[in-house]
């Protein structure tokens, strides 16, 4: 099997209808945005930030699922040596249908999937023994996370957690977390300081616009999911 057809077996499926409602939902969002100018733009990218003031926890949490990652994990040495939390939980390791075949035909990674992130919080001051890698191969979204790694702090008798994400992720972060392990966890989410987004000037910026985009397209899918 070539590696051609191998993707070509692996392709995607035809955008639903539901997805293609909502990228409609977010273009109609942009232009009117637009028309009305900088203060219904800063009120649009300040919207999706919920940073709630960090408490003594039992553990900080750093989400995978989105964008900026290295600003998480710095965020979470920060609040370790902060002395917030004894316990940094990664996870990771994220598989498709094409890696998996391609594992099938022999391919082996060269190390663990979270060496490199071990090895930054331990530059920034985090030992290893603090750390906690969860595998979580075949999360997608924020929802799917959660589901994958708030059970393994309930096993862990871990009752308190500060969500460390970006900016932009924080309040669907928190609210999904509460809406799944409210009742059993203490959840404060926690945005990176590094995070580079701007929620007064996003749209200055095209990384940063496609993230407002994808955000509110993702509280667009969410709410629909939820109907």
């Amino acid at each position: 099997m070539t590696l051609t057809t191998l993707l070509q077996r692996t392709r995607p499926p035809r955008k639903s209808g539901k997805v293609r409602l909502v990228v409609g939902a977010i273009a109609l969002l942009g232009a009117a945005a637009v028309g009305f100018g900088p203060s219904i733009l800063g009120s649009i990218g300040r919207f999706p930030v919920h940073d709630d003031p960090p408490t003594p926890s039992d553990a900080v949490v750093v989400l995978y699922t989105g964008v900026e990652y290295y600003p998480r994990l710095i965020e979470a040495a920060r609040l370790y040596n902060a002395g917030l939390a004894k316990t940094i939980l990664l996870n990771g390791n994220r598989k498709t249908d094409v890696l998996r075949r391609l594992e099938k035909k022999g391919f082996v990674s060269c190390c663990d999937w979270s060496e490199n992130y071990i090895r930054i919080l331990g530059l920034l001051g985090v030992p290893r023994e603090s750390i906690l890698a969860v595998n979580a191969e075949d999360v997608y979204d924020t929802i799917s996370e959660a589901r994958a790694v708030g059970p393994v702090l309930l096993e862990r008798g871990i009752q308190s957690i500060l969500l460390t994400t970006s900016k932009s992720h924080t309040r669907r972060a928190r609210h999904i977390w509460n809406r799944l392990f409210g009742d059993r966890l203490t959840i404060r989410s926690v945005a990176a300081e590094s995070d580079p987004y701007d929620p007064e000037a996003w749209w200055r910026h095209g990384r940063q616009i496609r993230w407002v985009l994808a955000e509110y397209g993702a509280w667009l899918y969410y709410g629909w999911q939820m109907l």
